[in-house]
């Protein structure tokens, strides 16, 4: 990859796509933007004509598209995703708008790869997808009528990260390693599980501290040596339990 241009270091995620036509012309949406990296979780139908025949010139993006299992591998050594959905939800995520998560992306492309999440064409992003990356990206539109297109809402992201580009020459230097995707993960398994050792997080009635946890942490671009730190704590930890609050 072309460590100088940032899009070279953005991924664009589909989630369960269902009309191969949106695939073919959010590759089209990509490609004239200078995005390449499409990533597609279980699409219902792919490679498909229809796909190479809205990918309108764009099949090089389509030929190169990756098909993942899942999301978690979809995001798979990446440093931040960003789920894009037109509604609201009760979720404890951050929440902004394509503009201002553009730009956080954009600069976020000097410590590793990143990724833009979207769902399947009928319902979007699921929970639980969601709840796998660090933010929540709305387009501010008509609230009357807010439906956009898949292919549509690619675009007008992908448009909005072109936009942020800053000069090359003056991006800030990241001076520490973010954690990825894998690392962060691995730390919220290892919470939940020391919490529920230690009698702190009742796994029958988790609640929503999961949730709130994954929310905490977002704010804070976790370096990978301060998740290093942080299990290392966590190991430390004794397992009796103490008869301290559950949750």
């Amino acid at each position: 990859m072309n460590r100088c241009d940032p899009l070279d270091w953005i991924r664009v995620v589909l989630c369960t796509t269902t009309h191969p036509g949106n695939i073919g012309a959010a590759a089209r949406a990509l490609k004239t933007m200078g995005l390449c990296k499409l990533y597609l979780v279980n699409p219902r139908y792919f490679p498909h004509p229809d796909a190479t025949a809205m990918a309108a010139g764009a099949a090089d993006v389509l030929d190169r598209a990756i098909i993942c299992a899942s999301l978690e591998e979809a995001l798979a050594g990446t440093v931040k995703a960003i789920g894009c959905s037109a509604r609201r939800r009760d979720l404890p995520l951050r929440v902004l708008n394509f503009r201002d998560a553009a730009s956080e992306l954009i600069q976020e492309t000097t410590s590793g790869e990143v990724a833009v999440v979207y769902g399947t064409e009928m319902s979007g992003l699921t929970n639980n997808e969601l709840s796998l990356c660090r933010e929540l990206a709305y387009l501010p539109a008509n609230p009357s009528y807010s439906s956009l297109n898949l292919a549509h809402a690619v675009q007008v992201m992908a448009y909005e990260l072109r936009m942020a580009l800053p000069d090359i020459e003056t991006m800030a230097t990241k001076t520490y390693e973010a954690a990825s995707f894998e690392e962060i993960e691995l730390l919220f398994r290892h919470f939940e599980e020391k919490m529920i050792a230690v009698g702190f997080l009742n796994p029958q009635n988790p609640k929503r501290l999961m949730q709130r946890l994954r929310r905490l942490f977002a704010r804070t671009q976790l370096e990978k040596l301060e998740v290093n730190i942080l299990r290392g704590f966590l190991n430390a930890i004794k397992e009796e339990n103490t008869g301290g609050t559950t949750l």
